[in-house]
């Protein structure tokens, strides 16, 4: 399950509709409970640094990600999970998201954006022991 405040819930899909047609990324910070709940504390928004196919496809600059990591522990938080859009499409996960995610244990939250709005936000988490037999699990988003 992911546990996040709904002012974080509402920026993420916020973000979603400011980068419209593009897809929006960012980072889920907060700490891992001990029922393997993941709760969330705020979110890091990124810019995405893809070249090519910004309208379904995001990159996580590996600087700015570290810089978030670094900032989160300072903070006492850590890397719960990451988030990003889809432009015109469902929320749900490609073949490449799955393929480009390797947090495991971590949330990978998806929000549809049909014309500029967005409408149904969905989480995986990344399961498995490594890259052959990884996948998403279908997981619950509980605002709190």
């Amino acid at each position: 399950m992911l546990k996040m405040p709904q002012s974080a819930y509402i920026s993420l899909r916020q973000h979603g509709e400011e980068t419209y047609p593009h897809e929006c990324c960012g980072v889920l910070l907060g700490h891992f409970e001990d029922d393997g709940a993941r709760s969330v504390s705020r979110i890091a928004r990124c810019g995405n640094t893809r070249a090519d196919s910004l309208h379904n496809r995001y990159s996580i600059d590996p600087r700015e990600l570290i810089h978030i990591q670094r900032d989160g522990r300072e903070r006492g938080e850590e890397i719960v999970g990451f988030y990003h859009s889809h432009p015109d499409h469902p929320a749900q996960w490609s073949p490449t998201d799955l393929a480009e995610a390797h947090w495991f244990g971590c949330s990978y939250v998806i929000t549809s954006v049909e014309n500029g709005a967005a409408t149904i936000t969905n989480s995986f988490v990344l399961t498995g022991s490594d890259e052959s037999d990884k996948r998403f699990v279908h997981e619950k988003i509980e605002i709190v």
